[in-house]
């Protein structure tokens, strides 16, 4: 039930009884003011919506570990990366505010001064989705109606021209990178990511049937490495051209089939920075193409994939994509070229149709003609 009574002092007192039979009150200056406070207090009852006005009481920094605990089943890597954005950026700012006074506006406001104080806009995302993250956990505890995280503008991510080496580009490289050659021709080619190519296996290196068993990666994970699945938890397996076979067979002869393929110089993982400062930066600055880093090296596979015919399918799979849609909005453009060659095909079905029906009319008219002669 819900009263509204006058009080000595002239104000308005409202109050009501939840679902579980608690009271609540609240006091206006006006008697309007109360009945919309009952009002749409009734409201989220009939409609299921209600929350304990206490239970927003509770702080982001009390629910933030009940929310890190659901994504602790995430890569290492990854949830890494939401405990250093929970305790670098979201806590400092939100870990005493109670999440039934945070609205969009504050949200807003937060996302605005970590732009303003230099964080860059992939890093500002990330930190938003952990708070929007949070405050959806509130939700679901019914600690909050709504999410107030919900809609807010964010930065816009720049996309950075991805390079896609030409073949030429790729040996000149794999030359320069000495003893890593073979490496970067397995980046380059293969499209594996660096973790898949750094914990690959002698065993997973199917020479006769060419191809490479991909279903393990291992991740540097605050200096200490980690050995899990594949970014998408799949296994795949990946096509070997056959000077790559023929490479990796020299490569791996007499070897352990538990051994690494690639090493570091005194056995043990590759890491990619000191690869990249040992080898790779050298190379890549000995042909001309500074910058580049390792990764850039997948996009390359893909892109020669393509380009010597494969559909989007087979990209996918190569790629250890989790979808073909994902493929497509990353390596879609390479595809235009196509365009030409779809006109080229119509072109040539029109003139076969045209064709076609001037050689059946000629053969109607013959008809006609011999018709005519019978008559």
């Amino acid at each position: 039930m819900a009263h509204i009574t006058k009080q000595a002092n002239g104000r308005w007192r409202a109050r009501y009884r939840d679902v579980s039979g608690h009271e609540h009150s609240a006091r206006f200056d006006r008697r309007v003011e109360a009945q919309r406070w009952l009002d749409e207090v009734t409201a989220s009852l009939v409609t299921g919506t209600y929350v304990d006005p206490k239970a927003g009481r509770a702080t982001v920094g009390e629910l933030a570990p009940t929310w890190l605990k659901v994504k602790s089943s995430k890569k290492p890597k990854t949830y890494a990366g939401y405990v250093s954005l929970c305790t670098g950026h979201v806590l400092p700012r939100w870990g005493k505010v109670p999440v039934a006074t945070i609205t969009t506006a504050d949200v807003e406001a937060w996302v605005g001064e970590l732009t303003a104080d230099g964080l860059s806009a992939s890093r500002t995302r990330q930190a938003y989705l952990v708070l929007r993250g949070v405050l959806d956990t509130a939700v679901k505890a019914r600690r909050l109606a709504v999410n107030p995280a919900q809609g807010v503008e964010l930065p816009s991510t720049p996309q950075g021209k991805r390079r896609y080496l030409t073949i030429a580009e790729l040996e000149a490289l794999a030359d320069a990178a000495g003893d890593y050659g073979l490496l970067v021709r397995v980046l380059g080619y293969c499209g594996l990511r660096w973790g898949e190519a750094a914990e690959l296996r002698v065993a997973d290196c199917d020479l006769l049937r060419s191809r490479l068993i991909v279903e393990r990666s291992v991740a540097d994970v605050g200096g200490r490495l980690m050995v899990g699945t594949t970014k998408a938890n799949k296994r795949r397996e990946v096509p070997l051209t056959g000077f790559l076979r023929d490479a990796l067979a020299a490569h791996l002869a007499g070897r352990d089939p538990s051994a690494l393929v690639f090493q570091a110089p005194r056995g043990g993982y590759l890491r990619n920075s000191n690869f990249r400062r040992r080898s790779f930066n050298a190379a890549t600055h000995a042909v001309g193409l500074d910058g580049l880093v390792p990764h850039e090296l997948r996009h390359t596979a893909a892109s020669l994939a393509i380009r010597s015919g494969a559909n989007i399918k087979v990209v996918q799979t190569m790629m250890g994509h989790a979808s073909a849609t994902m493929t497509w909005d990353r390596y879609g453009h390479l595809y235009d070229d196509d365009l030409d060659s779809v006109a080229k095909r119509l072109d040539a079905a029109h003139a076969e149709h045209k064709q076609h029906s001037r050689v059946q009319s000629a053969s109607n008219n013959g008809h006609v003609v011999e018709l005519e002669r019978v008559r």
